[in-house]
């Protein structure tokens, strides 16, 4: 997706604006990479109180990171913003709907009773 953001913004801008969309994705797909290796680590997999600890340690982690590198770029070069965000922002949702699209549907999620 972020690939795809910077040549639409090659095509519409210049080469500028298609590095600033690639900033912006990889700054999408930064972020969800701390989160997945804090998240999802081997100190997750040991009970389920951690699993939630360390899965809310990795989204503290993301937010972090991206603010962090969105005030790196924005402070040390000269991005566009609109092709910045817009790629952030369509990566982001890529990861959405690729998680969204490996769910079970509701339906799938019945319980099954246990007999006694």
């Amino acid at each position: 997706m972020t690939l795809l953001c910077a040549l639409a913004s090659w095509g519409i801008a210049d080469s500028r604006a298609a590095i600033s969309a690639l900033l912006g994705g990889g700054i999408s797909c930064v972020a969800s990479l701390a989160m997945a290796l804090i998240g999802f680590g081997k100190e997750a997999a040991t009970d389920p109180q951690r699993a939630i600890r360390a899965f809310l340690v990795g989204e503290t982690a993301k937010v972090a990171v991206v603010i962090v590198l969105f005030v790196v770029v924005l402070k040390t070069m000269k991005v566009v913003p609109l092709a910045m965000l817009g790629s952030y922002i369509a990566t982001f949702a890529v990861f959405w709907v690729a998680l969204a699209n490996g769910l079970p549907p509701l339906g799938g999620l019945r319980m099954k009773r246990v007999r006694r």
